[in-house]
């Protein structure tokens, strides 16, 4: 999606390159980009990174805001060394047509991204990235055209389309430059880099990336999406070509000296490096208030979410206001508290009523392009489903009303029902493009999940009409809540499910009980959902990516004993499938289980990224470490067995080694080893995804509480060092660190509680007893069990803590289970009922 952000200074258009010298002149006085005023306005919830919903027919970019635009060029110096890199969130998606013969066949089709199989019959003469492709531009001495993007990105494939499927373009790209094809999912560290470069720069950036780097991989210049021609007084993609061949030609000295400058400066600005050991003992809360305070200045009180369209689910926001709102309360301030849980309340409950939603089939979609969470970019991604469900299940232990338990299911079971693999595998993404008809050459965006009205008539019969009016379907098309929802009329005729009003209002008007109401309603959804299943389906991307899986595995787990708490009796209507919660810690065993098996080196201890037919070639980084743990630390706490927590501390003691800056505090995002890799980011914000640094700090804090002595020593002092190199940050703009606001204060916290449970784990006493320990939200408590009867389990907390065995052999009684509450080891008198453990663990503050 090409999206760069508006500038108020003048710009220079690529059309007179010429006066590039300009740029090379002004970086070495100045170094040219405003990084700190793009990315706050990128990080804030106020500044919509573009406006409806784009189409090749509606400039993404125009006039000074084209890719190759120059701005602010006297601002650099003074504010690089603000700059962090964002987790960008305009994702869009879609999926080409393929051909059953091939007229062209490149080197992408020794892959196994899906991303680069589907670029693999362009005449573009594509290669993966490597050493062939780098020598190969060496031996030419041509510059390389580095386009990067994934399977389910919408404006990389209309790029493709129009572009790449062209001989006209293929022949210039093949002529003057030795074209790469990267998917950023299984490239993030390369994607890094020159996203980095481009954000710097430019000001803004997004899917596709387009890239023109010297053959020793420097960028000279790049952008986003670009049409095949000139449009709109903007250069188009085969003008961008034949501008960068000249400069090239006439100019390359100055291009690549930019470039070298560019990465140096980019380099040392993100080499951030602790002043101090820990933070001040003050900044821990004042980033939490700020934070808060911050977010709520931007609270949509009418449609519910942070800032305007276009809507992002943003979950690490909520978990920072749900933080919040407990600390307030337990401080005395009830107020504030309540105050900030209605805003969480209030933006869930529009996000599940919302087009975000999918009613039909479960899981939310990438974001609504309104303010009403209604027309949504119809993408899912696992990242968003995992994260989701961990807000729902928090709302839930609060507030115990089904409703978000319930949200939760939808979102499970629409992973196990789509998303997972034969051998435990969660998938990364499903598409928002799809094919009208079976056979048809183009794909449109949602046509898999938008309806008629006299489909639904057809379809649903005597309850039309009912189903019609819950859902807001129009005759005409309902996609007319917002002048943004539709504005180039690809939905006339179409509904997106959308419920406007209260569904006791809506029964009471036909005459129905609740129950009654919910049961045709469940009815219909389920015709639909079957008349649905015959239509084309959406490209799934099969890619098993190891930092997602984490952050599923920990949805399956807690739900596994959050969701244990629901009422006796409650009905669930399709399309959530009302099963078993311990169903739910198998399905997170297996996702495990299926990563360790395939994706980790028992031998060196490392992980791989990434699986499709095979680990692929990258290693993992820090994210797919820092998640995983996450993942693995709730599996073991919701009553998993043992191995996951020694896992934990295994991948952990990987992590320290890879990525820590030892001096300097904080982990970088690549464990350094690929020269092909030019940036070594320390990346701090919490965006569509948290950021591996927020993930880590508090997984340290996690597993501080769990092992004893020198262990806990060392995984705190790490911790705090991890969060002093992020001072600034947590000081001057926690907005946009949120989840590591979350971490600053609970390393704060004098001392985690530590809930140990004691007694045969195969009693359904143990199951209770289990759940009641997850029934009340505290992000600072660490729940630990242990069976001494088994004599694996003992060995290794003897190993490990011995306060823990000593506390569990003193306790341990063959026919009961025994709850401790604990700080420090120190623990109040046991008890042995679940009432009594869940009474205890709601009167602590």
């Amino acid at each position: 999606m090409a999206n760069l952000l508006p500038s108020s200074s003048s710009s220079i258009s690529l059309y007179n390159l010429p006066s590039l010298s300009t740029l090379n002149n002004s970086m070495q006085r100045h170094l040219s980009f405003s990084l700190h005023r793009s990315l706050s306005l990128r990080n804030s919830p106020n500044f919509p990174p573009f406006s409806g919903r784009n189409s090749p027919n509606f400039p993404p970019f125009s006039g000074r805001n084209s890719p190759f635009s120059l701005s602010s060029i006297a601002n650099f110096r003074r504010l690089i060394s603000f700059f962090k890199v964002v987790s960008m969130e305009d994702h869009s998606s879609s999926s080409s047509a393929s051909g059953v013969s091939h007229k062209h066949t490149n080197r992408l089709g020794l892959e196994h991204s899906p991303y680069l199989l589907q670029h693999a019959h362009n005449p573009v003469n594509w290669y993966p990235w490597g050493d062939e492709a780098f020598q190969e531009a060496r031996r030419r001495d041509v510059p390389i055209f580095l386009s990067i993007g994934y399977s389910t990105c919408h404006w990389c494939h209309v790029m493709e389309v129009e572009s790449f499927e062209s001989e006209e373009v293929a022949k210039l790209l093949n002529d003057w430059f030795v074209s790469i094809k990267v998917d950023r999912e299984e490239r993030p560290d390369v994607d890094k880099v020159y996203m980095t470069y481009v954000q710097a720069l430019y000001g803004g950036g997004g899917w596709p990336l387009t890239v023109f780097l010297s053959p020793d991989l420097k960028p000279l210049m790049g952008g986003t999406y670009f049409p095949p021609d000139d449009k709109y007084g903007r250069p188009g993609f085969k003008t961008v070509l034949r501008k960068v061949k000249e400069a090239w030609d006439s100019k390359r000295d100055m291009l690549v000296k930019s470039g070298s400058f560019a990465i140096e400066q980019l380099s040392e600005a993100l080499s951030t490096k602790a002043s101090l050991d820990k933070l001040p003992d003050n900044l821990p809360q004042e980033a939490l208030d700020l934070c808060a305070e911050q977010l709520s200045g931007t609270y949509d009180s009418v449609n519910g979410g942070f800032g305007p369209a276009p809507k992002f689910p943003r979950p690490v926001e909520i978990q920072l206001m749900l933080y919040h709102s407990k600390k307030m309360k337990n401080t005395g301030k009830p107020g504030q508290a309540d105050e900030g849980f209605q805003m969480v309340n209030f933006i869930l409950q529009c996000m599940a009523r919302g087009g975000i939603h999918d009613h039909i089939g479960g899981g939310f979609h990438r974001y609504s392009v309104d303010e009403y969470w209604h027309v949504p970019h119809f993408e899912k991604m696992l990242y968003d489903q995992g994260q989701l469900v961990n807000v729902y299940l928090d709302t839930f232990a609060i507030t115990r009303d089904s409703q978000y338990s319930d949200i939760a299911r939808d979102v499970l079971d629409y992973l196990r029902r789509d998303m997972i693999g034969e051998g435990g595998e969660i998938y990364s993404a499903e598409d928002a493009d799809s094919a009208e008809t079976e056979g048809a050459a183009r794909k449109k965006e949602g046509a898999f999940y938008v309806w008629s009205s006299a489909e639904i008539e057809d379809i649903l019969k005597e309850h039309a009409t009912l189903f019609k009016e819950h859902y807001y379907i129009k005759p005409t098309g309902n996609c007319d809540l917002s002048r943004i929802s539709d504005p180039h009329n690809e939905f006339r005729g179409k509904n997106v499910l959308i419920e406007r009003s209260s569904t006791e209002a809506l029964a009471k008007k036909q005459g129905m009980s609740i129950e009654q109401y919910l049961d045709i309603l469940g009815m219909c959804r389920k015709k639909l959902f079957d008349v649905r299943s015959k239509r084309p389906r959406p490209h799934l991307d099969d890619k098993v990516i190891v930092s997602w899986n984490g952050l599923a595995i920990s949805s399956f787990a807690r739900a596994s004993t959050i969701l244990k708490g629901e009422p006796d009796g409650l009905k669930h209507y399709f399309p959530v499938a009302g099963t078993d919660p311990s169903e739910y810690i198998e399905v997170a065993e297996k996702a495990a289980s299926f990563i360790r098996r395939n994706l980790y080196d028992e031998e060196i201890k490392r992980l791989q990224h990434s699986f499709r037919n095979g680990p692929a070639k990258a290693p993992g980084f820090l994210d797919d470490y820092a998640f995983l743990i996450s993942g693995l630390l709730d599996l073991y706490e919701c009553g998993g067995k043992t191995r996951w927590l020694e896992w934990a501390a295994e991948l952990q003691d990987t992590q320290d080694e890879l990525f820590m800056d030892k001096e300097g505090g904080g982990y970088f995002n690549t464990p350094g080893e690929d020269p092909s890799v030019l940036l070594r980011v320390k990346e701090d914000h919490d965006g569509a995804e948290p950021s591996g640094n927020s993930v880590a700090a508090i997984n340290l804090a996690r597993l501080a509480s769990i092992f004893s002595d020198s262990q806990s020593d060392r995984y705190r002092k790490n911790a705090d060092l991890l969060l002093a190199t992020f001072q600034i940050r947590l000081k001057d703009r926690p907005m946009a660190v949120p989840l590591m606001c979350c971490a600053a204060d609970m390393l704060a916290v004098p001392s985690r509680k530590q809930v140990v449970l004691v007694g045969h784990k195969s009693s359904t006493a143990f199951d209770r007893m289990l759940a009641a320990a997850h029934a009340v939200y505290d992000l600072n408590k660490t729940v630990i069990h242990i069976d001494p009867s088994d004599p694996e389990e003992i060995k290794f907390w003897e190993a490990n803590n011995i306060k823990i065995a000593n506390m569990a052999k003193g306790s341990f009684s063959e026919d009961k289970v025994v709850g401790l509450v604990c700080q420090n080891f120190s623990c109040k008198p046991p008890v042995a009922d679940p009432a009594s453990l869940q009474a205890l663990l709601s009167k602590e503050k």
